[in-house]
């Protein structure tokens, strides 16, 4: 069985690359995703979904050099739950949160925005 997730949001952080000992680069970031709806009683609701995203070999190389905080990206992956195939959980000022962790296969970066784009001559 094989599953996909599709992405687009704003990159959070900067990444940041390592390697592993076997000297394979391997490039973290953040990405969130958001949406805002009414509901049901009127109230505009925003949501935003954290999701924290792995690169391996040539992408990592590629995104450590080219992905910058709040940069727009596309990323295509596969998630990667915990042992009990859920998403990661902790807590942050006594509150439990959940993260959700994806290995990217595809990133999409460098689309300029409307205003970078009239200000090339």
């Amino acid at each position: 069985m094989y599953h996909t997730i599709i992405i687009v949001g704003n990159v959070g952080k900067d990444p940041e690359m390592r390697y592993t000992p076997a000297g394979q680069a391997v490039t973290s970031f953040s990405v969130a995703t958001s949406r805002q709806y009414t509901a049901g009683n009127g109230e505009q609701v925003k949501e935003t979904i954290w999701f924290r995203v792995s690169t391996w070999g040539k992408t990592a190389e590629v995104c450590n050099q080219y992905v910058k905080k709040g940069s727009k990206v596309l990323v295509e992956g596969r998630l990667t739950p915990d042992a009990q195939g859920n998403p990661r959980t902790y807590e942050k000022d006594g509150v439990t949160k959940a993260s959700f962790e994806m290995v990217a296969d595809v990133v999409q970066f460098g689309a300029k925005s409307e205003s970078q784009s009239k200000a090339e001559p």
